[in-house]
């Protein structure tokens, strides 16, 4: 852990860059740890997309989740709004992960294999 004078001298607004990220120290408007993170997401995959079902959390109310999906958060969004315009329902897309609201395993693998996708149904 940092010390404290190190916590408190870190630079946070300068005249010439404006707002500084405080991660990368770079220009919020410059700012790459987005970009890093999404790079680090997409370099622990396998390559193959995992559709599951869970309720776990959610007070009994199932979703569908899938996850190890190889594409940036760009595609992972546009992704996100075909299968819920094809399910009909809404969801969610955080961390690499995408939920649609109910259970629509079936439904999401052939729409996915059809994209050319690896897709295996996880869980139970």
């Amino acid at each position: 852990m940092a010390s404290l004078s190190d916590q408190l001298s870190r630079l946070v607004y300068s005249t010439e860059k404006g707002d500084l990220c405080p991660d990368c120290g770079e220009a919020k408007s410059a700012c790459i740890c987005a970009e890093l993170a999404d790079r680090q997401r997409l370099a622990g995959l396998d390559g193959v997309v995992r559709i599951r079902r869970e309720t776990a959390g959610r007070k009994g109310k199932g979703v569908t989740t899938i996850s190890g999906v190889a594409q940036p958060e760009a595609e992972l969004k546009a992704l996100l709004k075909r299968l819920k315009k094809s399910c009909g329902t809404g969801g969610s897309l955080s961390e690499g992960v995408i939920e649609i609201q109910g259970d629509h395993r079936e439904k999401i693998k052939t729409m996915l294999e059809k994209e050319g996708y690896s897709v295996k149904l996880a869980g139970g």
